[in-house]
C-alpha cells in the first residue's frame, strides 16, 4: 500500500490510471468501509481510500474535535485489505484551489438530517467534489447507510455531468 500525504505526489502516481475506484472515509475504519472496499476490489485493482476528517461538514467545532481518530489502526486494517493507495490529505491540499464544478445542493438537503445540521451536506458535497477533481476516479463507492448523503452526491454528480460513476453499496 502506498500512502500519500501530499496531493502533488499522489497525482504523479495516479495521473495515468483510468480505472481508480475511490472509497472516501473520515477514518475510524469499520465493517461498512471494509465492505465498500471489497466491492470496489471486484471492479478494479486500483483502489484509493482517503481518510480526511472534513471540518466543513461539522456544524460545531467541538464535534469536529471530538470525532474519533485512530490512524494507526486504520492503516493496519487497510494494509490487510491490500488496497493500492491511501490518501491522507491536509486541509490545504483539499481547499487551496477553486473547484471547477459548482456545488449543487438539492433541496433534499434541507430535509431529514439536514433540518438539524444546516452546514453538513454543503460541506460533504464540497469535499467530495474536490476529491473527485483531484483523483478523477472512474467510480466512487458509498454506503446506503448514509442514504441522504448518497442521494445528494448522486444529484451533484448528475447535475454537473461528472463522469465518475456512483456505486451504492449495502
Amino acid at each position: 500500500m502506498q500512502i500519500f500525504k501530499k496531493k502533488n505526489k499522489l497525482l504523479k502516481e495516479i495521473s495515468n490510471i483510468k480505472d481508480i475506484a475511490f472509497v472516501p472515509t473520515m477514518g475510524s475504519i469499520h465493517k461498512g468501509h471494509l465492505s465498500l472496499i471489497k466491492k470496489a476490489k471486484k471492479e478494479s485493482k486500483n483502489i484509493l481510500v482517503s481518510i480526511y476528517v472534513n471540518p466543513k461538514q461539522f456544524n460545531l467545532t467541538s464535534d469536529f474535535k471530538k470525532y474519533p481518530r485512530n490512524i494507526n489502526k486504520d492503516i493496519s486494517l487497510l494494509k490487510k485489505m491490500k488496497i493500492r493507495y491511501l490518501y491522507l490529505p491536509i486541509y490545504y491540499d483539499i481547499y487551496s484551489f477553486r473547484a471547477k464544478s459548482p456545488i449543487y445542493l438539492d433541496r433534499f438537503s434541507k430535509k431529514l438530517c439536514g433540518k438539524f445540521k444546516p452546514k453538513h451536506f454543503k460541506g460533504v458535497i464540497n469535499v467530495i467534489n474536490r476529491f473527485i477533481e483531484i483523483i478523477n476516479p472512474k467510480s466512487i463507492y458509498l454506503g446506503f447507510k448514509d442514504f441522504q448523503q448518497l442521494t445528494l452526491i448522486k444529484h451533484h454528480i448528475n447535475q454537473n455531468h461528472i463522469s465518475t460513476k456512483v456505486v451504492a453499496c449495502p
